[in-house]
Protein backbone atom coordinates (compact mmCIF):
# COMPACT_ATOMS: atom_id res chain seq x y z
CA UNK A 1 0.00 0.00 0.00
CA UNK A 2 0.82 3.55 -0.77
CA UNK A 3 -0.26 6.90 1.48
CA UNK A 4 -1.70 5.13 3.66
CA UNK A 5 -5.02 3.68 2.14
CA UNK A 6 -4.13 3.84 -1.57
CA UNK A 7 -3.56 0.95 -3.56
CA UNK A 8 -0.09 0.51 -5.77
CA UNK A 9 0.13 2.10 -9.35
CA UNK A 10 1.47 -0.69 -11.10
CA UNK A 11 2.63 0.33 -15.03
CA UNK A 12 3.63 -2.45 -17.17
CA UNK A 13 6.41 -1.77 -20.15
CA UNK A 14 4.06 -3.01 -23.55
CA UNK A 15 5.78 -1.68 -25.97
CA UNK A 16 9.07 -1.02 -27.52
CA UNK A 17 10.69 0.97 -30.46
CA UNK A 18 14.45 1.89 -31.41
CA UNK A 19 16.38 3.66 -33.88
CA UNK A 20 20.09 3.50 -33.30
CA UNK A 21 23.83 2.80 -34.79
CA UNK A 22 23.24 -0.57 -34.07
CA UNK A 23 19.84 -1.38 -36.00
CA UNK A 24 16.73 0.45 -36.70
CA UNK A 25 14.26 -1.45 -35.15
CA UNK A 26 14.47 -3.78 -31.22
CA UNK A 27 15.08 -6.79 -32.85
CA UNK A 28 18.17 -6.04 -35.12
CA UNK A 29 19.24 -3.53 -32.31
CA UNK A 30 19.45 -6.23 -29.50
CA UNK A 31 20.39 -9.07 -31.85
CA UNK A 32 23.64 -6.95 -32.90
CA UNK A 33 23.94 -5.77 -29.30
CA UNK A 34 24.04 -9.06 -27.87
CA UNK A 35 26.75 -10.36 -30.71
CA UNK A 36 28.94 -7.75 -29.38
CA UNK A 37 29.61 -5.38 -32.67
CA UNK A 38 29.83 -2.01 -32.73
CA UNK A 39 28.01 1.04 -33.80
CA UNK A 40 30.72 3.04 -34.29
CA UNK A 41 32.54 4.44 -37.53
CA UNK A 42 33.77 7.70 -39.05
CA UNK A 43 31.77 10.58 -39.62
CA UNK A 44 29.57 10.56 -42.79
CA UNK A 45 27.07 12.95 -42.00
CA UNK A 46 29.69 16.05 -42.88
CA UNK A 47 33.34 16.62 -43.04
CA UNK A 48 34.85 16.49 -40.02
CA UNK A 49 38.30 15.76 -41.51
CA UNK A 50 39.43 19.17 -39.85
CA UNK A 51 38.19 17.96 -36.14
CA UNK A 52 40.69 16.21 -33.76
CA UNK A 53 37.77 13.60 -33.56
CA UNK A 54 36.37 11.81 -36.50
CA UNK A 55 34.25 9.24 -35.52
CA UNK A 56 30.87 9.08 -34.22
CA UNK A 57 28.08 6.34 -33.91
CA UNK A 58 25.70 7.29 -36.45
CA UNK A 59 22.55 5.49 -37.90
CA UNK A 60 22.67 4.10 -41.19
CA UNK A 61 20.31 2.76 -43.68
CA UNK A 62 17.65 4.50 -42.29
CA UNK A 63 14.91 6.03 -44.05
CA UNK A 64 11.47 7.85 -42.38
CA UNK A 65 8.70 4.55 -42.63
CA UNK A 66 6.13 5.02 -45.25
CA UNK A 67 3.42 5.69 -42.84
CA UNK A 68 5.28 9.01 -42.15
CA UNK A 69 5.38 10.01 -46.01
CA UNK A 70 7.48 12.22 -47.96
CA UNK A 71 5.92 15.28 -47.07
CA UNK A 72 5.70 14.56 -43.44
CA UNK A 73 9.08 13.98 -43.48
CA UNK A 74 9.90 17.07 -44.71
CA UNK A 75 8.12 18.65 -41.63
CA UNK A 76 10.37 17.28 -39.45
CA UNK A 77 14.16 17.24 -38.49
CA UNK A 78 16.29 14.22 -38.44
CA UNK A 79 15.89 14.25 -34.40
CA UNK A 80 11.84 14.07 -34.28
CA UNK A 81 11.77 11.95 -37.52
CA UNK A 82 13.66 8.98 -35.46
CA UNK A 83 11.21 9.96 -32.48
CA UNK A 84 8.07 9.25 -34.46
CA UNK A 85 9.63 6.10 -36.04
CA UNK A 86 10.91 4.63 -33.20
CA UNK A 87 7.15 5.81 -31.22
CA UNK A 88 5.70 4.11 -34.24
CA UNK A 89 7.50 0.70 -33.75
CA UNK A 90 6.45 1.19 -30.26
CA UNK A 91 2.99 1.32 -30.58
CA UNK A 92 2.63 -1.46 -33.23
CA UNK A 93 4.03 -3.84 -30.86
CA UNK A 94 1.84 -2.76 -28.21
CA UNK A 95 -1.03 -3.83 -30.02
CA UNK A 96 -3.19 -0.98 -29.07
CA UNK A 97 -4.48 -0.04 -32.03
CA UNK A 98 -6.35 -2.44 -34.25
CA UNK A 99 -5.21 -4.66 -36.79
CA UNK A 100 -4.59 -2.48 -39.58
CA UNK A 101 -6.48 0.72 -38.37
CA UNK A 102 -3.77 2.98 -36.51
CA UNK A 103 -6.95 5.11 -35.36
CA UNK A 104 -8.81 2.50 -33.50
CA UNK A 105 -7.79 2.25 -29.55
CA UNK A 106 -9.61 0.15 -26.52
CA UNK A 107 -8.82 3.35 -24.82
CA UNK A 108 -9.98 6.78 -24.13
CA UNK A 109 -7.76 8.85 -26.40
CA UNK A 110 -7.23 11.90 -23.58
CA UNK A 111 -6.07 8.93 -21.11
CA UNK A 112 -3.17 8.36 -23.78
CA UNK A 113 0.01 11.05 -23.24
CA UNK A 114 3.50 11.16 -24.60
CA UNK A 115 6.43 12.24 -22.90
CA UNK A 116 9.56 11.99 -25.24
CA UNK A 117 12.58 14.38 -24.62
CA UNK A 118 15.41 15.84 -26.74
CA UNK A 119 18.56 17.55 -25.60
CA UNK A 120 19.59 19.09 -28.39
CA UNK A 121 16.34 19.37 -30.65
CA UNK A 122 16.15 19.94 -33.87
CA UNK A 123 20.02 21.21 -34.15
CA UNK A 124 20.37 20.20 -37.56
CA UNK A 125 17.85 22.57 -39.10
CA UNK A 126 19.28 25.42 -36.76
CA UNK A 127 22.88 25.22 -38.41
CA UNK A 128 20.94 24.62 -42.15
CA UNK A 129 19.36 27.93 -41.51
CA UNK A 130 21.23 30.41 -39.21
CA UNK A 131 23.49 31.26 -42.21
CA UNK A 132 20.87 33.41 -43.55
CA UNK A 133 20.75 35.90 -40.55
CA UNK A 134 24.15 35.54 -39.99
CA UNK A 135 24.24 37.13 -43.84
CA UNK A 136 21.68 39.63 -43.22
CA UNK A 137 19.16 38.05 -45.21
CA UNK A 138 16.24 37.02 -42.57
CA UNK A 139 13.48 37.07 -45.62
CA UNK A 140 15.24 33.37 -46.41
CA UNK A 141 14.56 31.71 -43.38
CA UNK A 142 12.31 29.02 -44.04
CA UNK A 143 9.20 28.92 -42.27
CA UNK A 144 9.68 25.32 -41.16
CA UNK A 145 12.65 26.35 -39.26
CA UNK A 146 10.83 27.12 -35.71
CA UNK A 147 8.40 23.92 -35.36
CA UNK A 148 11.36 22.03 -36.97
CA UNK A 149 13.57 23.57 -34.30
CA UNK A 150 12.10 22.84 -31.19
CA UNK A 151 12.73 19.99 -28.45
CA UNK A 152 9.07 19.64 -28.41
CA UNK A 153 8.78 18.42 -31.83
CA UNK A 154 9.02 14.51 -31.60
CA UNK A 155 6.14 14.59 -28.87
CA UNK A 156 4.24 16.45 -30.68
CA UNK A 157 4.68 14.87 -33.80
CA UNK A 158 4.12 11.39 -31.99
CA UNK A 159 0.71 12.99 -30.68
CA UNK A 160 -0.21 14.67 -34.03
CA UNK A 161 0.58 11.11 -36.32
CA UNK A 162 -1.65 8.81 -33.73
CA UNK A 163 -4.41 11.14 -32.75
CA UNK A 164 -3.21 11.32 -29.03
CA UNK A 165 -4.78 13.79 -26.79
CA UNK A 166 -3.40 13.06 -23.63
CA UNK A 167 -0.52 14.72 -21.43
CA UNK A 168 1.69 15.56 -23.76
CA UNK A 169 5.40 17.15 -23.40
CA UNK A 170 8.89 17.11 -23.64
CA UNK A 171 11.86 17.62 -21.09
CA UNK A 172 14.95 17.83 -21.40
CA UNK A 173 17.97 16.99 -18.93
CA UNK A 174 20.84 16.32 -21.38
CA UNK A 175 21.87 12.79 -21.19
CA UNK A 176 19.66 11.71 -18.50
CA UNK A 177 16.43 13.16 -20.60
CA UNK A 178 15.61 9.60 -21.49
CA UNK A 179 15.58 7.80 -17.89
CA UNK A 180 13.58 10.87 -16.37
CA UNK A 181 10.60 10.48 -19.33
CA UNK A 182 10.58 7.48 -18.72
CA UNK A 183 10.45 7.96 -14.95
CA UNK A 184 7.82 11.23 -15.05
CA UNK A 185 5.55 8.92 -17.81
CA UNK A 186 5.25 6.20 -15.30
CA UNK A 187 4.41 9.04 -12.31
CA UNK A 188 1.71 10.20 -14.87
CA UNK A 189 -0.03 7.11 -15.12
CA UNK A 190 0.59 6.34 -11.08
CA UNK A 191 -1.43 9.75 -9.87
CA UNK A 192 -4.31 8.73 -12.53
CA UNK A 193 -3.74 11.25 -15.63
CA UNK A 194 -3.04 8.10 -18.34
CA UNK A 195 -3.93 4.83 -18.90
CA UNK A 196 -0.93 4.42 -21.18
CA UNK A 197 1.91 6.67 -22.25
CA UNK A 198 4.65 6.74 -24.93
CA UNK A 199 7.87 7.84 -23.28
CA UNK A 200 11.34 8.32 -24.53
CA UNK A 201 14.42 9.84 -26.00
CA UNK A 202 15.39 11.11 -29.12
CA UNK A 203 18.75 13.40 -30.78
CA UNK A 204 20.51 13.68 -33.88
CA UNK A 205 23.51 15.85 -32.79
CA UNK A 206 26.10 14.39 -34.56
CA UNK A 207 27.12 18.03 -36.23
CA UNK A 208 30.31 20.47 -36.52
CA UNK A 209 28.26 22.59 -33.41
CA UNK A 210 28.32 19.79 -31.04
CA UNK A 211 31.35 17.56 -32.30
CA UNK A 212 32.90 21.22 -31.75
CA UNK A 213 31.79 21.97 -28.30
CA UNK A 214 32.18 18.49 -27.02
CA UNK A 215 35.72 19.02 -28.28
CA UNK A 216 36.23 21.74 -26.49
CA UNK A 217 36.21 20.15 -23.20
CA UNK A 218 38.16 17.46 -24.22
CA UNK A 219 34.36 15.34 -23.92
CA UNK A 220 35.48 12.88 -26.60
CA UNK A 221 37.80 9.98 -27.69
CA UNK A 222 40.24 10.56 -30.05
CA UNK A 223 40.74 6.78 -31.24
CA UNK A 224 40.09 7.90 -34.94
CA UNK A 225 41.89 4.88 -36.35
CA UNK A 226 39.74 2.49 -34.41
CA UNK A 227 36.71 3.62 -34.21
CA UNK A 228 35.34 0.17 -32.36
CA UNK A 229 37.46 0.29 -29.43
CA UNK A 230 37.13 4.35 -28.95
CA UNK A 231 34.19 3.52 -26.31
CA UNK A 232 35.96 2.05 -23.54
CA UNK A 233 33.64 2.09 -20.41
CA UNK A 234 35.32 1.42 -17.33
CA UNK A 235 38.88 0.84 -18.73
CA UNK A 236 41.96 2.26 -17.34
CA UNK A 237 42.74 3.62 -21.11
CA UNK A 238 39.08 5.80 -21.52
CA UNK A 239 39.51 8.79 -23.14
CA UNK A 240 36.16 9.84 -23.90
CA UNK A 241 32.84 9.09 -24.92
CA UNK A 242 31.49 8.39 -28.73
CA UNK A 243 29.05 11.34 -30.15
CA UNK A 244 26.07 9.32 -31.02
CA UNK A 245 22.77 9.72 -32.45
CA UNK A 246 18.83 7.44 -32.18
CA UNK A 247 15.86 7.21 -30.33
CA UNK A 248 13.42 4.82 -28.40
CA UNK A 249 10.28 4.56 -26.95
CA UNK A 250 8.57 2.25 -24.74
CA UNK A 251 4.79 1.88 -24.33
CA UNK A 252 4.07 2.12 -20.50
CA UNK A 253 0.82 0.86 -19.77
CA UNK A 254 -1.63 0.85 -16.27
CA UNK A 255 -0.97 -2.89 -14.90
CA UNK A 256 -4.55 -3.88 -14.62
CA UNK A 257 -5.39 -2.05 -17.82
CA UNK A 258 -2.64 -4.26 -19.97
CA UNK A 259 -3.62 -7.45 -18.04
CA UNK A 260 -7.47 -6.80 -19.21
CA UNK A 261 -6.60 -6.62 -22.79
CA UNK A 262 -4.30 -9.39 -22.52
CA UNK A 263 -1.34 -7.44 -23.63
CA UNK A 264 2.34 -9.08 -23.54
CA UNK A 265 4.32 -7.76 -20.77
CA UNK A 266 7.71 -7.15 -21.16
CA UNK A 267 8.63 -5.68 -17.78
CA UNK A 268 7.45 -3.90 -15.40
CA UNK A 269 8.80 -0.52 -14.13
CA UNK A 270 8.55 -0.88 -10.35
CA UNK A 271 11.32 1.91 -9.42
CA UNK A 272 12.10 5.61 -10.39
CA UNK A 273 13.79 8.20 -8.56
CA UNK A 274 15.71 11.82 -9.69
CA UNK A 275 18.57 13.44 -7.57
CA UNK A 276 20.87 16.03 -8.81
CA UNK A 277 24.55 16.83 -7.70
CA UNK A 278 24.11 20.71 -7.42
CA UNK A 279 28.07 20.94 -8.17
CA UNK A 280 28.90 21.88 -11.73
CA UNK A 281 27.85 21.89 -15.11
CA UNK A 282 29.78 19.17 -16.76
CA UNK A 283 31.68 17.03 -14.03
CA UNK A 284 29.88 14.94 -11.82
CA UNK A 285 30.03 14.90 -8.01
CA UNK A 286 33.11 12.56 -7.32
CA UNK A 287 31.43 11.13 -3.71
CA UNK A 288 28.87 9.72 -5.72
CA UNK A 289 26.47 10.99 -2.74
CA UNK A 290 23.48 12.74 -4.73
CA UNK A 291 23.59 9.92 -7.05
CA UNK A 292 23.34 7.13 -4.83
CA UNK A 293 20.61 8.29 -2.98
CA UNK A 294 19.02 8.54 -6.38
CA UNK A 295 19.79 4.36 -6.65
CA UNK A 296 18.43 4.07 -2.99
CA UNK A 297 15.10 5.59 -3.08
CA UNK A 298 14.61 3.63 -6.83
CA UNK A 299 14.81 0.89 -4.86
CA UNK A 300 12.51 1.92 -1.85
CA UNK A 301 9.60 3.05 -4.52
CA UNK A 302 10.17 -0.59 -5.49
CA UNK A 303 9.88 -2.20 -2.53
CA UNK A 304 13.15 -4.26 -3.34
CA UNK A 305 16.23 -4.32 -1.30
CA UNK A 306 19.66 -3.81 -2.70
CA UNK A 307 20.41 -7.61 -2.44
CA UNK A 308 17.67 -8.16 -4.90
CA UNK A 309 18.79 -6.47 -7.81
CA UNK A 310 20.26 -8.66 -9.98
CA UNK A 311 21.90 -6.91 -12.80
CA UNK A 312 22.93 -3.06 -13.54
CA UNK A 313 23.23 -1.37 -16.73
CA UNK A 314 25.42 1.57 -16.12
CA UNK A 315 25.37 4.82 -17.44
CA UNK A 316 29.19 4.94 -18.05
CA UNK A 317 30.00 7.15 -20.81
CA UNK A 318 33.85 5.98 -21.14
CA UNK A 319 35.04 9.71 -19.21
CA UNK A 320 37.89 9.64 -17.06
CA UNK A 321 35.75 11.38 -13.82
CA UNK A 322 31.84 10.18 -14.51
CA UNK A 323 32.58 6.21 -14.96
CA UNK A 324 34.67 6.08 -11.29
CA UNK A 325 31.89 8.87 -9.93
CA UNK A 326 29.11 6.40 -10.38
CA UNK A 327 31.26 3.21 -9.52
CA UNK A 328 31.29 4.84 -6.20
CA UNK A 329 27.70 5.87 -6.08
CA UNK A 330 27.27 2.19 -7.00
CA UNK A 331 28.90 1.29 -3.83
CA UNK A 332 27.45 3.55 -1.32
CA UNK A 333 23.63 2.54 -2.77
CA UNK A 334 24.43 -0.98 -2.96
CA UNK A 335 26.89 -2.11 -0.65
CA UNK A 336 28.04 -5.27 0.07
CA UNK A 337 25.65 -6.83 -2.40
CA UNK A 338 27.09 -4.79 -5.59
CA UNK A 339 30.10 -7.56 -5.71
CA UNK A 340 27.47 -10.04 -6.47
CA UNK A 341 25.58 -8.09 -9.20
CA UNK A 342 26.53 -8.35 -13.04
CA UNK A 343 27.10 -4.39 -14.61
CA UNK A 344 27.22 -4.20 -18.34
CA UNK A 345 27.84 -0.85 -20.00
CA UNK A 346 25.84 -0.47 -23.32
CA UNK A 347 27.52 2.42 -25.14
CA UNK A 348 31.13 0.93 -25.40
CA UNK A 349 28.82 -0.36 -28.51
CA UNK A 350 26.40 2.30 -29.55
CA UNK A 351 28.39 5.44 -28.14
CA UNK A 352 26.86 8.23 -26.69
CA UNK A 353 23.68 9.00 -27.78
CA UNK A 354 22.75 11.66 -25.65
CA UNK A 355 18.62 11.72 -24.72
CA UNK A 356 17.99 8.98 -25.97
CA UNK A 357 20.57 7.03 -24.65
CA UNK A 358 19.01 6.17 -21.78
CA UNK A 359 15.90 5.17 -23.06
CA UNK A 360 17.35 3.08 -25.47
CA UNK A 361 19.16 1.52 -22.85
CA UNK A 362 15.89 0.87 -21.11
CA UNK A 363 14.84 -0.75 -24.20
CA UNK A 364 17.92 -3.20 -23.90
CA UNK A 365 16.42 -3.56 -19.85
CA UNK A 366 13.32 -5.12 -21.26
CA UNK A 367 14.77 -7.76 -23.93
CA UNK A 368 17.11 -8.51 -20.98
CA UNK A 369 14.40 -9.39 -18.95
CA UNK A 370 12.80 -11.14 -21.68
CA UNK A 371 15.64 -13.35 -22.69
CA UNK A 372 17.20 -13.06 -19.35
CA UNK A 373 21.13 -12.49 -20.37
CA UNK A 374 22.95 -9.42 -20.20
CA UNK A 375 24.75 -8.20 -23.38
CA UNK A 376 28.71 -7.28 -22.55
CA UNK A 377 30.66 -4.69 -22.77
CA UNK A 378 32.68 -3.64 -25.36
CA UNK A 379 36.90 -2.60 -24.96
CA UNK A 380 37.07 -3.56 -21.55
CA UNK A 381 40.84 -4.67 -21.41
CA UNK A 382 42.11 -3.60 -18.35
CA UNK A 383 39.36 -2.58 -15.83
CA UNK A 384 40.12 0.87 -14.06
CA UNK A 385 41.15 0.12 -10.14
CA UNK A 386 38.81 2.81 -9.21
CA UNK A 387 35.78 0.98 -11.07
CA UNK A 388 35.96 -2.74 -9.16
CA UNK A 389 32.90 -3.80 -10.30
CA UNK A 390 31.35 -7.21 -11.54
CA UNK A 391 31.67 -6.94 -15.41
CA UNK A 392 29.71 -8.66 -18.00
CA UNK A 393 32.62 -9.04 -20.78
CA UNK A 394 33.43 -11.23 -24.13
CA UNK A 395 30.19 -12.94 -25.01
CA UNK A 396 26.53 -12.17 -23.57
CA UNK A 397 26.05 -13.58 -20.30
CA UNK A 398 23.01 -15.57 -19.58
CA UNK A 399 21.74 -14.21 -16.51
CA UNK A 400 18.77 -14.61 -13.74
CA UNK A 401 16.90 -11.48 -13.49
CA UNK A 402 14.37 -10.23 -11.62
CA UNK A 403 15.37 -7.21 -11.06
CA UNK A 404 17.26 -4.88 -12.88
CA UNK A 405 18.81 -1.29 -12.21
CA UNK A 406 19.36 1.50 -15.03
CA UNK A 407 21.15 4.48 -14.56
CA UNK A 408 20.75 7.80 -17.03
CA UNK A 409 23.35 11.12 -15.63
CA UNK A 410 23.52 14.08 -17.97
CA UNK A 411 25.94 17.70 -17.96
CA UNK A 412 24.51 19.91 -15.17
CA UNK A 413 24.37 16.93 -12.31
CA UNK A 414 21.20 15.54 -13.47
CA UNK A 415 20.57 11.95 -11.89
CA UNK A 416 17.85 9.33 -13.29
CA UNK A 417 17.40 6.17 -11.60
CA UNK A 418 15.53 3.31 -13.17
CA UNK A 419 14.57 -0.26 -11.74
CA UNK A 420 12.40 -2.81 -14.25
CA UNK A 421 11.23 -5.84 -12.61
CA UNK A 422 10.52 -9.12 -14.19
CA UNK A 423 6.46 -9.89 -14.89
CA UNK A 424 6.29 -12.99 -13.23
CA UNK A 425 8.46 -11.65 -10.50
Amino acid sequence: MRGGNSPICRVAVTGLGAVTPLGNTVEAFWDNLCAGRSGIGPITLFDASGFRTRIAAEVRDWAPPAAIGERGARRMDRFALFGLSAALEAWQDSCLSGKGDPLRLPVDRYEVGVVVGSSHGGEGTLLAEVGHVLRGDARKISARLIPRMLSNMAAAQIAIHLGLHGPNFSLGSACATGGHAIGEAAEIIRRGDAKVMLCGGTDAAITPLTLAGDQAVSALSVRNEAPEQASRPFDAARDGFVLGEGAAVLVLEEWEHAQERKAHIYAELSGYAATADAVHETRPDPSGVPAARGITRALEKAGISAGEIDGIFAHATGTPLGDPAEAEALRLALGESLSGISVTAIKSALGHLLAAAGAVQAVAVAKALQTQQLPPILNLQSPDPACALTFVTGTTQPTILRHVLSNSFGFGGHNASLIFSSPSR
